[in-house]
């Protein structure tokens, strides 16, 4: 029984939080457009080779990484940079000329499932999500991490995030095909907004964590 509730935990907060617009699941969108479902698949178990690790090592030490309280900080500061430079990476690249490297273009010549391996190594923010997530399971005793429980976790983790990545793929392949305006306005527009927005959010975070109860005090 513990070994099904913690692969359907595992499962349920990974299918979801991968679900929300990423700029993985934007990438992987051009992989699936440009190069097919095999070379999508490829990228996704990139991305989820790195997550093994990420969600292993903040499961283990998900209460010592919470009192690292300036790695924390590093990690909320930089999520700024990076969702900017991700928004600017998309709008500059849909302005961009013909004869000008797209966004994927810059990783074509490598094997799609080192793109992935390269890309879900830069995505920071999974350190605080996971470990935040992972503290939440185990002290609610969602999740059982005695023994070799922990990897039945771990498995559905990562299925969850293949499968919600893989979906919404889809989905935005549908999209495209259906509707003209996406690669008008979606892609340049809507999404370097959307990943500016996401910055914006995260500006408020970094501001009523680190400062507003210091001017309140």
């Amino acid at each position: 029984m513990k070994v099904l509730k913690n692969i359907f935990v595992g499962f349920l907060v990974s299918f979801i939080g991968s679900i929300p617009l990423g700029y993985l699941n934007v990438i992987g969108f051009e992989i699936f457009s440009k190069l097919g479902m095999k070379n999508l698949v490829y990228f996704l178990l990139g991305v989820i080779f790195v997550e093994m690790f990420v969600i292993y090592f903040t499961l283990m030490f998900a209460k010592q990484l919470v009192n690292i309280k300036k790695l924390m900080k590093a990690i909320d500061f930089f999520a700024i940079i990076f969702l900017l430079i991700i928004a600017y990476t998309f709008y500059s690249s849909s302005n961009s000329d013909a004869n000008q490297q797209g966004v994927l273009e810059k990783y074509i010549s490598y094997p799609t499932f080192l793109i992935g391996v390269f890309l879900s190594g830069l995505n920071f923010l999974q350190i605080p999500f996971w470990t935040g997530w992972n503290l939440y399971l185990i002290n609610g005793k969602y999740i059982s991490i005695e023994h070799n429980l922990k990897f039945y976790y771990i498995a559905g983790t990562l299925i969850g995030t293949f499968g919600g990545m893989l979906g919404l793929v889809l989905i935005l392949n549908t999209l495209a095909q259906n509707t003209s305006s996406f690669s008008k306005y979606i892609i340049p527009v809507a999404i370097p907004l959307f990943f500016v927005v996401l910055a914006i959010i995260q500006v408020v975070k970094v501001y009523r964590k680190y400062y507003q109860t210091k001017n309140i005090a």
